[in-house]
């Protein structure tokens, strides 16, 4: 079962002793406490997953196709006439 989250940043992390062993050595060699060390390792490879997970690629045909869209959009549905003479809002 999850435990509850709570506010206080503390992450906590089961390591087996001879990983932990491992990872502290690396700390001390880069002078770093091992936490540090930890951090130095997992945010660099968090942006670039967030990044990956946000970035939406198109091929050159999709490109083209989004372009002459954005540059002639499509007369609007008759569902979406109706809502913005409703004064429908998006939150």
């Amino acid at each position: 079962m999850p435990r509850t989250l709570t506010d206080n940043g503390r992450v906590e992390l089961r390591l087996r002793p001879e990983d932990k062993a491992r990872l502290s050595r690396a700390a001390a060699l880069k002078r770093l406490d091992l936490t540090s060390y930890i951090l130095s390792a997992a945010l660099p490879k968090a942006d670039a997953d967030i990044a990956e997970a946000e970035r939406l690629v198109l091929s050159e045909r999709d490109s083209l196709r989004v372009l002459s869209l954005l540059e002639t959009p499509p007369p609007p549905s008759e569902k979406l006439v109706r809502a913005a003479k409703a004064g429908f809002r998006l939150k």
